[in-house]
């Protein structure tokens, strides 16, 4: 069976008899999943490869950008320009529609980011993004030591491009998400296994910070990439695949993949289609609740 069950509403959200089909294999640790709806394709990352690749139904997998600094997380922004985290860079950038790179963010008080890792964008345009060190380790990055202290969640402004330290007492923060409100972040912690979630405040500052949720399960899986559907139901890569969440923090139930789920996205016509990087392999499920367009 593809999914355990843990509560009824997991039915209505997820469905029940569910088929996750591997759509391409053979890469080295795929990541960074994002939807294109204009272009109808899939963008993600292969850190190890030092590769971004697209997929289509047309046009199968494809080389976005090579090499790619070992990308991690993507995004897009309001304007429809990809936003990329780079681990071997430590940087955040940004791809414009000419095909060039702008770097977005790369220091904090004179000192390089660790390796952002995820990363999300308000609709007012702010950019939040993940900084753990895994990009300095070896395989999933470059091997050098951490000039900074603090493994945090950042904030970059929109318009002053000021970069502001948000959380600092992390583990090893990874992905994240907004409340459809954008009035929580949702941040989780891959070596505490659990989410956290904070209140937005009106400077886009985070506080009263508390362990929303913990992540269980007798299969293996680490807290990675997390994102939120368009019903306000939280999913989250963890142990046995793709964890659901609803609203109200009940774990709903969980996505069996085969291999240990790094990210994921929504997908598709109607945006039901859940596309998941595992391991070394691209897979797609079709889900009840459709996801979100980014732009």
């Amino acid at each position: 069976m593809n999914v355990e069950i843990r509560d009824a509403r997991f039915l209505d959200v997820v469905g029940g008899g569910m088929r996750v089909e591997e759509l391409a294999g053979g890469f080295e640790f795929t990541e960074g999943a994002v939807w294109n709806h204009v272009d109808e394709c899939l963008v993600f990352s292969d850190m190890p490869g030092d590769v971004m690749r697209t997929w289509s139904a047309e046009g199968g997998v494809r080389v976005f950008r090579q090499p790619s600094n070992m990308a991690n997380g993507n995004t897009y922004d309001r304007q429809g320009r990809l936003i990329t985290c780079e681990h071997a860079a430590s940087r955040v950038t940004r791809t414009e529609h000419d095909g060039s790179l702008t770097v977005l963010a790369s220091h904090y008080d004179g000192k390089e980011l660790n390796s952002p890792n995820d990363v999300v964008i308000t609709s007012s345009g702010a950019i939040y993004f993940s900084d753990p060190t895994f990009g300095r380790m070896a395989y999933y990055g470059v091997l050098r030591e951490p000039q900074l202290d603090v493994r945090g969640v950042y904030r970059l402004d929109p318009e002053t491009r000021e970069l502001a330290l948000l959380v600092d007492d992390f583990d090893q923060p990874n992905g994240l998400t907004f409340s459809l409100d954008e009035r929580r972040l949702f941040v989780n912690d891959t070596m505490r296994a659990h989410v956290r979630v904070f209140d937005v405040d009106a400077d886009g500052s985070l506080g009263n910070g508390r362990v929303w949720a913990e992540l269980t399960g007798e299969r293996g899986g680490l807290a990675d990439g997390m994102k939120i559907d368009s019903g306000g139901n939280l999913y989250t890569a963890g142990p046995g695949g793709v964890q659901v969440f609803a609203p109200d923090a009940t774990c709903l139930g969980v996505i069996h993949v085969p291999q240990g789920v790094a990210n994921f996205t929504w997908g598709g016509a109607d945006l039901r289609s859940l596309f998941v990087t595992a391991g070394s392999s691209l897979y797609r499920t079709r889900v009840e609740v459709p996801g979100r367009k980014l732009f």
